[in-house]
C-alpha cells in the first residue's frame, strides 16, 4: 500500500463528524498500516516497532504523547520530533504513516490506531482476544488448558488476557467479545437455587392440579 493510499484513507476520516468515537478512526488507519506493512513484506516487524513505541514512549513519557496529540503544535513542528525521536530507530515505512497520521491531525488516536491494528491482525490470523479473570492468579500451563479448551468453543486461537477478581468465589469467568462464559462458584450457586425454587413451584403446581382433579 502507497503513501496515496494511506493519504485517501487519512482523508475518508478526515470527513468523519467530529464527536465520532477514536476506534473507529482507528480501524480506517489500522487496516492501511496493515497494507503497507504487508507490502513492504514486513508486517510482524513494524507490528513489533508500532508495540515498542507504545510501550517504551507513550507509556513511559506521557509529556511525549501529549505533545505529538497538541493542536498547539503545528504539523511541520511534529514531523520534526519524529525525525529526531524516531528517525534513527524506526524504519521509514513506520515513520512515513505515522507523518501521514500528523498531517491529518489524528496522532491523538495513536493509541487507538494500535489497539485497532492488533484486533484486525488477531482476525486475520484467526485468533480471539479472550479476557479470562479468576479468582486467584493461574500460571502459564494453567492459562494454555484452559486455552486449549477454548479452540472448540470459539472457533480460532484465543489469544488469553489474564486478570484477578478476588472476589470471585472460585472458578473463572470468560469474556470473548460481548459473550460471558461464566464458570464461577457464585453463578453455579445461582444456578443451583434457580434449579430449587422452579423444582418447587413445579411441585406446588402439580399437587395444586392433583387437588383440582380430586375435586
Amino acid at each position: 500500500m502507497t503513501e496515496d493510499k494511506l493519504s485517501q484513507d487519512a482523508r475518508a476520516v478526515a470527513e468523519m463528524t467530529p464527536d465520532v468515537g477514536r476506534d473507529p478512526i482507528g480501524a480506517v488507519y489500522a487496516e492501511a498500516f496493515l497494507g503497507a506493512a504487508e507490502t513492504a513484506g514486513a508486517t510482524d516487524s513494524l507490528l513489533e516497532t508500532f508495540d515498542s513505541m507504545v510501550e517504551d514512549l507513550l507509556d513511559k513519557y506521557p509529556r511525549f504523547e501529549e505533545l505529538l496529540a497538541s493542536g498547539l503544535v503545528s504539523h511541520e513542528e511534529k514531523d520534526e520530533i519524529l525525525d529526531r525521536v524516531l528517525g534513527p530507530r524506526v524504519p521509514s515505512v513506520f515513520l512515513n504513516f505515522l507523518k501521514v497520521i500528523s498531517k491529518h491531525d489524528r496522532l491523538d488516536c495513536l493509541r487507538a490506531i494500535h489497539r485497532q491494528t492488533r484486533l484486525l491482525y488477531d482476525q486475520l490470523r484467526g485468533c480471539v482476544p479472550v479476557r479470562l479473570t479468576t479468582a486467584v492468579a493461574v500460571d502459564r500451563a494453567e492459562a494454555k488448558k484452559i486455552g486449549d479448551r477454548l479452540k472448540a468453543l470459539i472457533g480460532g486461537e484465543p489469544v488469553l488476557t489474564c486478570n484477578v477478581d478476588p472476589e470471585l468465589i472460585g472458578g473463572a469467568v470468560v469474556r470473548v467479545g460481548d459473550t460471558i462464559y461464566d464458570g464461577s462458584i457464585a453463578t453455579e450457586l445461582k444456578n443451583v437455587r434457580k434449579q430449587m425454587i422452579d423444582r418447587s413451584v413445579h411441585e406446588i403446581q402439580s399437587r395444586r392440579d392433583r387437588f383440582r382433579y380430586s375435586d
